[in-house]
């Protein structure tokens, strides 16, 4: 399949997990602490465990699609209610993807990214939750393991179980990912040492770690201090800064803090963010070290850029036309995302928004699939 000569690769395609998909695959011992989901997505697609709602401002697909005009939100929710009716399985998945114009994607998560919102009292709880979601997701793909492809969720309280849980990804289940939400966990930077063994296991074993940002947690959230819906509206606040801000945390951490350094062969992708912040922030990076102190200097012999451009990937929206004029600057390092099927993504239109952008044509070949096969660390042609 091709969108207008192009092969298209979606580095990050959500999938709509059922409500008791950890009921129904966690290890018995934690049947009766499970995740539970509230309710169908048109409702609010919202995870509780122990009777509270993981992602407290969670919002429903018709709130999220409200800024479509009439004739587009209408069309477009006949068709998700037509997805929800049937349950959202694979033969869903192939359908909107070839409705779309998609050849290949990586699919990640939208009630899994609530299940990893939180800390557990039990880190045996925490590293089931996250091996169930994998389980399932590996039964999901094999209804056609060539196009969808699977990021792997990780528990990062319990650093040795998600480095073994990494490793497993990739060994058994055959994933060429996995993903962590930007916000902390413990108190720890993502540049703490103790995260050391996980970000060896990754670089070992060839798998992409993909920083993932989702909407309301019980973790640690970047404006949510000061921006928490008690007095303003959430969406206008906490999530249209949560997402970059939280990966403008991360990004600090994984190249000034010398993850990458110590790790020159891991991959990292900053997804679900945007990309026109990123030349900016990096010029902003290599400023300061310009100015640093010999001793940051024998840290990190490489100015911020170089690392970044080395070993880091981040994601463009289909409307996203700030990036155009500032894409050149790191083209190597940018991917594709649709956002299917949260309701602020473009989708069914995403592909043919994109390929509207002013973008020249080896651009676009590079965005919508070079890239995103090199940041999976698979064959240009795959």
């Amino acid at each position: 399949m091709a969108r207008d000569g192009f092969k298209v690769f979606d580095s990050d395609l959500h999938v709509m997990e059922p409500v008791d998909l950890w009921r129904r695959h966690i290890a018995p011992r934690y049947r009766d602490q499970a995740p539970v989901g509230t309710n169908g997505y048109f409702l609010d697609g919202n995870l509780a465990h122990e009777g509270r709602i993981i992602s407290p401002s969670g919002l429903s697909y018709e709130h999220d699609a409200h800024h479509l005009d009439t004739g587009t939100r209408h069309g477009r929710l006949d068709l998700m209610r037509a997805y929800d009716r049937r349950g959202w399985g694979p033969d869903v998945q192939l359908e909107a993807m070839d409705r779309e114009g998609i050849d290949v994607a990586v699919l990640f998560p939208t009630r899994g990214l609530m299940a990893c919102a939180k800390e557990y009292a039990d880190d045996g709880l925490a590293a089931a939750i996250a091996r169930a979601y994998n389980d399932w997701l590996a039964e999901f793909r094999a209804a056609d393991p060539d196009r969808l492809l699977g990021a792997a969720l990780l528990a990062p309280q319990d650093v040795a179980g998600a480095a073994a849980e990494a490793r497993r990804a990739r060994r058994e289940l055959g994933f060429p990912a996995v993903f962590i939400r930007p916000n902390p966990v413990r108190g720890r930077n993502w540049n703490d040492p103790v995260y050391d063994p996980l970000w060896s296991v990754c670089e070992a074993e060839g798998l992409l770690v993909g920083f993932h940002e989702g909407f309301g947690a019980l973790l640690p959230t970047a404006v949510a201090e000061r921006f928490d819906g008690r007095h303003e509206d959430v969406w206008m606040t906490a999530h249209a800064a949560a997402h970059p801000v939280e990966m403008i945390y991360a990004s600090l951490a994984m190249i000034c803090g010398g993850v990458l350094e110590r790790f020159p062969g891991l991959r990292v992708a900053f997804l679900e963010a945007n990309c026109s912040w990123i030349p900016y922030w990096l010029w902003r990076l290599d400023e300061h070290y310009e100015k640093a102190s010999a001793a940051t200097r024998r840290r990190l012999p490489m100015r911020p850029s170089e690392y970044f451009a080395r070993q880091c990937f981040a994601s463009i929206e289909a409307d996203e036309t700030t990036a155009a004029p500032v894409v050149e600057r790191i083209v190597d390092n940018v991917v594709f995302s649709t956002d299917f099927p949260h309701g602020d993504s473009a989708f069914p239109n995403a592909v043919a928004t994109f390929l509207a952008q002013p973008l020249a044509p080896e651009t676009k070949r590079k965005i919508l699939w070079d890239n995103t096969a090199r940041m999976y660390g698979l064959a240009p042609g795959t």
